[in-house]
């Protein structure tokens, strides 16, 4: 079992993905996108193809909180995955060295 697992209730997972939904909708998360870039491979992705993704994942503790969410293009959110930030950061560094993952 993993020790950074967090397994979030029914009730936890309903109040994250409305928050999340409530703050998609707000200027502030529409002027994040509107800068057109992934936050993780920094290449340009039209806004409208922007997902919202948690650095530290609802699954593993996080909070849709400015703070914990970042827009991301669909290919880079699909690899993270529920990966904590220094598990994506080991997952990117063995792509650059070339292992097989």
């Amino acid at each position: 079992m993993d020790p950074y697992q967090f397994y979030p209730d029914e009730a936890d997972l309903k109040r994250e993905k409305r928050n999340a939904r409530e703050l998609r909708a707000s200027q502030w998360w529409k002027r994040r996108c509107a800068k057109g870039r992934c936050h993780y491979c920094d290449r340009p992705t039209a806004p409208q193809a922007l997902t919202m993704d948690h650095v530290v994942p609802i699954a593993r503790g996080g909070k849709t909180t400015k703070g914990n969410v970042v827009p991301c293009c669909k290919a880079c959110n699909n690899q993270k995955k529920n990966l904590l930030p220094m598990e994506w950061d080991a997952y990117l560094e063995k792509m650059r060295d070339g292992v097989d993952i």
